[in-house]
């Protein structure tokens, strides 16, 4: 991705040279915390391609429905990064502070929730932390996730109520007016994250025409496109790219689920977020800087933040140490229980297998050499 302009948009790398003098502020845009669910769905269409991995989760699921008597729905079964909210708000306020020295502005935002949001708000030193969420949003055969920052406080927790009413019965008729009411706040932003990520699978083709029918239908009450510290730069210049053409301005995402604090940020003179808020809506004003992490190599990055969530911690804030206290299943008949609940310590052989694989990672010289390995076979067009 090259240096580029567009409109007010700009977007430059700390990697090569120093050019802020003129910003105050860093924000942090789009982080997650323990309060979000993310999906283990993914399981069957990655194992689908390693026969061996298939047939052993074929055949976990059939011990399952055998001790059940039900079958085993991944599309159940989530996972909840490791992270508190307040731990989630000093990774990233450390990070703008100590590589940029700059005041840092910080915006956590769950699938779904607002939690982590709200815990911050009761705190004298976070109290003024936006209420942010990344909204799922079905449409047709596919959804999007829409970052909603600086809710209203007055009014969060029934906007909340209206998101989840309508992610769980889609009513593309609703949409339009939902969008004006979440961004009726002169202080609020909409930002449709990752925009490019055909993340529900239904093909490339499919997604680019379901993403242009959305954006057709309401790129005018949306704010901006997300530029997303971890998807390929490739993607972000296609993103960039297609917010020029519905003349939106671009903003940081950092999309952080794991220790690792997010990969870009924007830079601002605003001292509030309200005041940032009012750049990217009225002024169409946004300077994203790409922080030097989100050169390395982007699989080595997913296979470290895989080994961060799955890491013992004891010191987890809701004292959830091993990992299989973090991964919950719930099927139609009982309420949601961990994996540790579920299993104890009789791990089925899948997992334990998967066990000796990321300790077989987590080993520095495996990791090193497994760097190098992927540096070498990705391009970079940063």
């Amino acid at each position: 991705m090259k240096r580029s302009s567009l409109g007010k948009s700009g977007i430059s790398f700390f990697w090569r040279g120093k050019e802020w003098d003129r910003f105050t502020t860093g924000v942090s845009l789009h982080g997650h915390t323990l309060h979000s669910r993310e999906s283990l769905d993914f399981i069957e269409r990655v194992t689908g391609k390693v026969p061996w991995l298939s047939a052993k989760v074929r055949k976990e699921k059939a011990i399952y429905r055998e001790t059940t008597g039900r079958a085993l729905d991944l599309t159940n079964a989530w996972w909840t990064p490791p992270l508190s909210a307040r731990q989630a708000w000093d990774l990233e306020k450390r990070q703008i502070e100590q590589t940029l020295q700059r005041d840092a502005l910080v915006s956590l935002s769950d699938h779904d929730n607002i939690d982590a949001c709200l815990n911050l708000n009761v705190l004298e030193e976070t109290r003024d932390c936006p209420i942010s969420i990344e909204w799922t949003v079905p449409f047709r055969r596919t959804f999007f996730h829409i970052g909603v920052h600086n809710l209203p406080r007055d009014t969060a927790g029934a906007m909340t109520a209206a998101m989840h009413a309508f992610t769980a019965c889609p009513d593309e008729c609703e949409l339009a007016g939902l969008l004006e009411y979440f961004g009726a706040s002169r202080d609020s932003i909409l930002i449709l994250n990752h925009p490019m990520w055909d993340e529900s699978h239904i093909g490339q083709a499919g997604h680019m025409e379901h993403l242009h029918q959305f954006l057709e239908c309401f790129a005018p009450s949306l704010h901006a496109l997300e530029l997303n510290g971890l998807r390929p730069s490739s993607e972000n210049m296609s993103a960039a790219e297609l917010a020029e053409r519905f003349h939106l301005p671009v903003v940081s995402g950092g999309d952080r689920h794991g220790r690792e604090p997010n990969a870009c940020v924007n830079l601002t003179r605003a001292r509030t977020f309200a005041e940032f808020a009012s750049e990217i809506r009225d002024d169409r004003e946004s300077q994203i800087l790409f922080l030097p992490h989100y050169r390395e190599s982007l699989k080595m990055r997913v296979v470290e933040n895989v080994i961060d969530i799955l890491r013992d911690d004891p010191n987890h804030a809701l004292g959830w140490k091993h990992w299989s206290s973090r991964v919950f299943y719930r099927d139609q008949e009982s309420e949601a229980r961990s994996l540790h609940e579920l299993w104890g310590g009789q791990l089925p052989s899948l997992v334990s297998r998967f066990e000796a694989v990321k300790k077989f990672a987590e080993n520095g010289r495996v990791r090193s050499a497994l760097r190098l390995a992927l540096i070498a076979r990705e391009q970079f067009a940063l």
